[in-house]
Order: structure tokens, then sequence, then C-alpha cells
């Protein structure tokens, strides 16, 4: 597939993924605090994950397959041993670690959501929108060659 077209289809999924979570943390989670109400969240995110996640999966095999088109083979990734693999590694620990947190959340969070847990889950929510925004930033000095430590 042609490296325009698959980061085409990564931007997109990017705008989804992060613009859905810039959503969730700016304008709905402050009415979600203030009515101490679950359930506000919990519509969001049905209907958020159905396009949440694909656009998720979209961004992680676009990402992957972009790596490998930059010769970032998987042998290579956290050797930090040039610029475009040290995005690429920081972003796979960025995506490690939102994984680790969706995790947390659907095991010990949202299965007993209550008032009293919306500020757990307004940190896994904010924490992830933060690690989103730090991918994204990361992504954009690809353009100029990766990152240089």
């Amino acid at each position: 597939m042609p490296h325009h077209l698959l980061l085409i289809l990564h931007l997109l999924g990017a705008a989804i993924w992060v613009g859905g979570h810039l959503i969730l943390s700016i304008a709905i989670l402050p009415e979600v605090l203030r009515k101490q109400s679950p359930e506000i969240l919990l519509n969001f995110e049905r209907k958020y994950e159905k396009i949440g996640i694909p656009a998720l999966i979209i961004m992680v095999v676009s990402g992957v397959w972009m790596a490998l088109n930059f010769g970032v083979g998987v042998s290579h990734w956290f050797s930090f041993s040039n610029p475009i693999e040290t995005v690429v590694s920081l972003k796979l620990l960025l995506l490690f670690t939102t994984v680790l947190f969706a995790l947390s959340a659907n095991i010990f969070v949202l299965p007993k959501l209550s008032p009293k847990l919306l500020p757990v889950m307004a940190f896994h929510i904010i924490s992830v929108t933060l690690l989103g925004v730090a991918m994204l930033v990361l992504g954009s000095f690809v353009r100029y060659g990766g990152l240089n430590f």
C-alpha cells in the first residue's frame, strides 16, 4: 500500500481517536462530574466505542506498516538507534500505556462505575487523552526526520 494512503488512514484514525477523547475530556467529562452522572459517560462511551476502537486499530496497523516502510523493523523497536525509530518506539510505549489504562478502566472501574468512582474514571480519561495528544505530536516529528536526542 502506498505510504501516502497509509498516512491518510493513520491521520483519519488519529482525528477520530484524539478528537473523540478531546471532546470527552473537554465537553462531556465536566458535565458528568458536575451532575455526578455515570450514565452520561456510559452513553457517550457506547456511541464512541463503535468508531473509536476501529480508529485505534487502523492507527496501529497503519503505524506499524509505515514503520516497516521506513525500515524500522520489529527487531529495531526500542533500540532508540535513529531518529525515526525513536519516534516509533516512543509512540509504542505510549500505546502500551494507553492499553494499560484501557484494561484498568474496563476491569476495575467501568464494571462498578458510580458517582464515587467518577474521579478515578476522569483520571483514566484525561490520561488517555494526553497520551493520544502526545502520540499525535510525536508523529508530527516524522515529517522532520524523527527525534534526535
